[in-house]
This record gives C-alpha cells, structure tokens and sequence, in this order.
C-alpha cells in the first residue's frame, strides 16, 4: 500500500494542480512543492523500512501483487530492493529539488500550472518502472513517461524544441515496439505450464527452457529499447538535441532520472530472464560502451555550447555504466548502479548551473560569455568549477567510484566471458583512456567559461544583470552538493544496499549468491 500511495501520490498532485483556476495558475508551484516534498519523505520512509522491515535490507519488499488484466495475465505486481531503491529514491529527490528551482524560473512561455503537472505525472511513470515488476506493467510505466517529457520540451524548449521533441519521441517509440514484441515472445515461449509476465518469476527461471537462439533474439529486441533509453553510441543521437533544447528542469529530470531507465532495465530484466542472450551480447555491448566513451569525449571538445557539451558527456558517463553492466560481474553492475547514482546527482547539477549561467548571460555559447564567471559570480563559478571536476570523475567525489570499478571489473569479466578475456582488457585500457579525455573537456571548458578575466560586456554596466546564486537556487542544490562528497567519500552508502541483491541476480550466471 505505502509503495503504491507513492508511486501515485505525483499523479493525484498532477490532478490537482490541472483543477486549478487560470487566474491561480501561481498556486501550482506551492501545490507541486508540497506534493514532492511528500513522495520525497515517502521514499526516505520505504528506505528505512527496507532496513528495518523483515528484509533486513535484501531481496524485495513492500509488494503487492493483484490481478489486474486477468484477460492476458497480467497483475499489478510491485515491489523494490537493493537494486531499484536507490534510483527510486533519487527519482523522488530530483523531482523535489526541481519544485523547488520552479520557484526561480520556468521558460517562456511559463504557464506554471501545466509545465507542473506534466513534471508530476513524469514523477509517476519514473518511479512507477523502478517498482514494476509485471512486464506489461513495467510497459505502461515506461511509455507513461514519453506524453509529459515530449510536452516539456515541445512547449517550453528552445528554438529547435519541435524537432527536438519528435526525434525524443520517434526513437524511444521505435524501441519500445522491439521490447514490447519481446516481452510477448517471452510470454508465449514460456516453458512452464501457465505463460506469465510476472518479473520475478521469469528470473527464477533463469532462462531454463528457452533455446539460446531464442534468447539471443529477445535480448536483442529487449536491449535496444534500453540501448536507445540508455542511450548508448549509435542510438544516441536523439540525446543532444533533447537535452540542449530542454527547459532546465526537464534537462535535470531528462539526465538524472530517465537514461537509467535503460540500464536498469538491463539488470533488472534482460540479465536474469536471458542469461544465455546476455552472454552472446555483453561482449558487443562493451565495444559499444567504449566506443561511446571516446566518442562522446571528443564531440565534447568539439562543442561551443555549453549545454549540448554536457548533453554529449553523458553518452560517455553511460558508457562506463554500460561497460560495468557487459561485465556480468558483482563489481560491474555495483559500479554500474553507482555510476547511475553519481551521474544523476552530477549531471543534473550542472544542468541546474547551466541553466541558471543562461538565464543571466542569456547565451549558452562558451564564446560569448568569454570567461570570468569567477569574477562576475563568485559562488556560481565555484560550483560550476566543483560539479565539473565531480564529472570527469577526481577521487573523493561521487563520480570516481563508478568509473573505476567498471574498468576494474573490465579486467576481471564473469568466467562465461573467458574467451573474451583480452578484449575486455583491452576495452578496460581504451576506457581509462576515455577519463583522461573527459578530464581534458572538462578543464578546458572550465578555463574558457570560469577562469580568466571577464570581457567588459559582463563587467560593465551591461553586466548589472549578472547576480550570484539566489536562496531558492542555493535550496534547489544544497543537497546535491552534498550528496556529491558524502557519496565520494563513504560510496558503501550506494554499495551496501546494492551488493546483496546484485550478487543475488547473478547466481543466474553460475556463480550463485
């Protein structure tokens, strides 16, 4: 019940909100804030209680399980665990922390009643996939997200946000068909004497009945829907756009939350339900993670936008998720679910800074701001200067650990790998060699944007306008700020509640729990 009450309490708000009269449109903003301030301590309260419950902090809790299209077999099952807790609860913070921004600013052409209740109803479908555990549930939640997300960008992005918005829409379409097709594949095949969609069930099973060519079949129509969610290098293309053509807030929901709904689709469903299909396939999904590595290194330093320039970095920050993922180690998807952690607190910073930079430079381009931030705004450019060098992933903050243990467990991959063995070293060198270009865009967007001598533009009186980090700015991220160092230097935080349930899922693979 209390999983439910959360999951559907951003949706009730939605409700709300939507009831509202036009001449009170600015009451949206108090309702959502109070609305995921609750679904905020809702999620604090389902973490404490997975520690506190009967669980003791593995294997699933707080489930339900009900009829629900008895016609086809599906159920109303949810639950969570050490694997979807984490994101889960990040999802609920994200979407306080914007709230909490939407006071600040929100786009032209601003009609805060409806840009907030699309925001809400995207809170629902987002938790609703970490809690899913009915394929044709986790189905609904995951196509839920597309309507709001497509209408944040459509109404509120920038010049090119039409365009933006169709390819955000079409590719993600595109791939929910394949995984939709394979989820009924899954269905029909099942081996046993009644044919389910229930998650759980399916990965008890490990695979046993359905031939490997068959498993190879689904985990490819399964896995790219997730590749194209993730979004790994080649289906990342709809990535830049969206994100440089976003409103903020959708840019930080865009980044923090909804590009792990892939990789965690990969661990919750395509690895457990077709281990065979993810043996034949890690090794081509490795090549890949690296690929969009290097790749999205160098279009960063080819970017004279700042926002597209992060947009591109986090089709390499989901490499390194990816590559621990295509190990099929413990220490591979532990790293890989931290990566999701530290990339969505990250990355959805640094949207916050970029947005807040253009709304008082009001450009984006590395050009024409020229430099200075340091000097025209003190506190803006030491977090910007903090957030980025949590990016390119410096030891004692939250993006080290991701990254390190994913080429860790790139030299060690699961004995099933074996005969891949000096492909994934050699992936785990070209990896590392990916953080050295990440530090090198990184330091040299810092050097041209923050450091230096600000032109006269800025500093003049045509710089009055450019104010320092406001109250309601300092609220918004406070606590990603923090959580980026106290992640840094205690990450057993996200590994001890991970470790237990990933090593649980890879028993599928032999290795046992």
């Amino acid at each position: 019940m209390l999983i439910s009450l959360t999951v559907f309490l951003p949706l009730i708000g939605a409700g709300i909100i939507t009831l509202l009269p036009k001449a009170r449109e600015e009451t949206a903003k108090p309702v959502a804030l109070l609305v995921s301030v609750l679904g905020f301590v809702l999620s604090l309260v389902l973490l404490a209680g997975y520690y506190l419950g009967p669980t003791q902090g593995s294997g699933m809790a707080f489930e339900a399980n009900v009829a629900w299209i008895p016609a086809i077999g599906a159920n109303y099952h949810v639950g969570i665990d050490g694997i979807s807790l984490p994101l889960f609860v990040l999802s609920y913070l994200l979407t306080f922390l914007c709230s909490v921004y939407a006071f600040h600013h929100i786009e032209e052409p601003g009609k805060p009643k409806a840009f907030l209740a699309l925001m809400l109803l995207l809170q629902t479908g987002m938790a609703g996939t970490f809690i899913a555990l009915d394929l044709i549930l986790f189905f609904v939640f995951w196509e839920l997200v597309l309507v709001p997300m497509y209408f944040m960008i459509a109404v509120w992005g920038g010049p090119r946000r039409e365009y933006a918005a169709v390819k955000f829409f079409l590719y993600t379409l595109f791939g929910s068909v394949f995984m939709l097709v394979a989820f009924l594949a899954l269905y029909f095949n099942f081996p046993g004497d009644t044919p389910t969609f229930d998650m759980v069930e399916l990965a008890a099973n490990g695979g046993a009945g359905y031939s490997r060519t068959f498993q190879i079949l689904a985990f490819l129509g399964i896995g790219l829907s997730f590749a194209i969610k993730a979004p790994m290098w080649p289906f990342h293309t709809w990535l830049p756009d969206a994100h440089t053509e976003a409103p903020t807030i959708g840019s930080v929901l865009l980044a923090g939350v909804l590009l792990k709904m892939g990789t965690y689709g990969f661990v919750r469903i395509a690895l457990p339900i077709l281990p065979e299909g993810a043996v034949f396939w890690a090794p081509v999904l490795a090549v890949m993670s690296v690929i969009a590595i290097i790749y999205g290194s160098l279009c960063c330093l080819a970017q004279s936008d700042l926002k597209r320039l992060i947009a591109f970095s986090s089709v390499g920050h989901m490499g390194f998720v990816m590559l621990g993922i295509s190990t099929l180690t413990p220490t591979g998807i532990n790293a890989a679910i931290f990566g999701m952690i530290a990339h969505g607190l990250i990355t959805g910073m640094l949207f916050f800074v970029v947005g807040s930079v253009k709304d008082r430079y009001h450009t984006r381009s590395i050009a024409d701001i020229g430099g200075g931030i340091l000097q025209t705004m003190p506190r803006m450019g030491a977090i910007f200067t903090y957030v980025a060098i949590a990016s390119l992933g410096l030891p004692g903050l939250a993006g080290f650990w991701g990254e390190v243990f994913a080429l860790l467990a790139a030299f060690n991959p699961a004995p099933e790998l074996a005969p891949y063995l000096v492909l994934y070293r050699t992936l785990m060198v070209l990896g590392a060699f990916g953080t050295v270009l990440t530090a090198g865009y990184f330091l040299w967007m810092l050097q041209r944007v923050a450091m230096g001598q600000a032109p006269e533009r800025w500093t003049g009186s045509g710089g009055a306008g450019l104010t320092d980090v406001s109250v309601i700015e300092w609220g918004a991220w406070t606590p990603l700020l923090v959580l980026i160092i106290v992640l840094g230097f205690l990450p057993f935080l996200v590994f001890g509640i991970t470790n237990a349930d990933v090593t649980a899922i890879l028993g599928v693979f032999g290795r046992g729990a």
